[in-house]
C-alpha cells in the first residue's frame, strides 16, 4: 500500500506574546465541546484565547480562563470544556494570544514523558501491582540556526532569563497543532569550523497538558 508518511518540512514553532484584540462572542452552544460564535473571528486551530464577559450561573467555568481553539469555522470555534446542563450565555469576548514564530527552525523532538506509577500492592497481592498516575509530558527540544535579531529567538532568551512560563504552538505540515505551556531551560550556542552558529538542543520543560487540535 502507498506510504502514509508525513514530511516534517513546513513545521513551525511559535511562542506566545502579548494579547491581541478581543473577539466579540455573540452566541454559545453548550455541551462537549462548547461551541462559541464570533463573526469572522480569524482564529486558527491551536490558538489560545482568554474568555470574559459571559453571564449565567455557571459562567465562572469559562470567564478568566484560557482555552485552545479547535474545530474552527469562519464564524465559530470549539473549546474542550464540558458545559452540558450548565447555565452560560453570551455575549462576551475571546482575547487571543499573539504568536511569534521562531525562525530558522531546523529539527525537533519531544513529548517524551510518561505517567508515574502508583504502587497499590497489598497483602492479598501475588505480585507487585500498580496503577498509572498523572501524565508527565516531559520535554520538547529543538535546534535552530542562530539569529540574534529574530523576535522568536529573543523571546526564548527573555523567557529563560525571567524564569517565565510561556505557551508554545507546534504546527505540523498537515495543519495539526500541539499547544502547551513550558519553561525554557536552556538556549545553548554552538559553532565550529565550516558551520553556522546554532542553538542545538533548546529545551522546554512542559508544564501541564498538551492540547491537540
Amino acid at each position: 500500500m502507498p506510504s502514509t508518511a508525513i514530511s516534517a518540512q513546513g513545521s513551525k514553532l511559535e511562542i506566545s506574546s502579548t494579547a491581541g484584540s478581543a473577539k466579540t462572542l455573540t452566541a454559545i452552544a453548550l455541551g462537549f465541546p462548547t461551541i462559541l460564535t464570533s463573526a469572522a473571528h480569524g482564529l486558527t486551530n491551536g490558538d489560545v484565547v482568554t474568555l470574559a464577559g459571559l453571564t449565567g450561573a455557571d459562567a465562572a467555568l469559562l470567564n478568566g480562563l484560557t482555552f485552545v481553539v479547535k474545530n474552527k469555522t469562519t464564524n465559530t470555534f470549539a473549546i474542550d470544556v464540558d458545559t452540558t446542563g450548565k447555565t452560560v450565555t453570551a455575549a462576551g469576548t475571546a482575547t487571543p494570544l499573539n504568536w511569534v514564530k521562531i525562525e530558522n527552525f531546523v529539527s525537533f523532538k519531544g513529548f517524551d514523558g510518561q505517567a508515574s506509577d502508583i504502587d497499590v500492592t497489598d497483602l492479598d497481592s501475588t505480585a507487585k501491582e500498580s496503577i498509572s498516575g498523572l501524565q508527565d509530558w516531559g520535554n520538547f527540544s529543538f535546534d535552530v540556526n542562530k539569529d540574534f535579531t529574530d523576535p522568536g529567538q529573543l523571546a526564548l532568551d527573555a523567557a529563560k532569563r525571567a524564569s517565565q512560563k510561556k505557551t508554545f504552538k507546534l504546527t505540523l505540515p498537515n495543519l495539526k497543532t500541539k499547544t502547551f505551556d513550558g519553561n525554557v531551560k536552556n538556549t545553548p550556542l554552538e559553532g565550529g569550523v565550516d558551520q553556522v552558529l546554532k542553538a542545538t538542543g533548546v529545551n522546554i520543560k512542559i508544564s501541564g497538558d498538551v492540547v491537540d487540535a
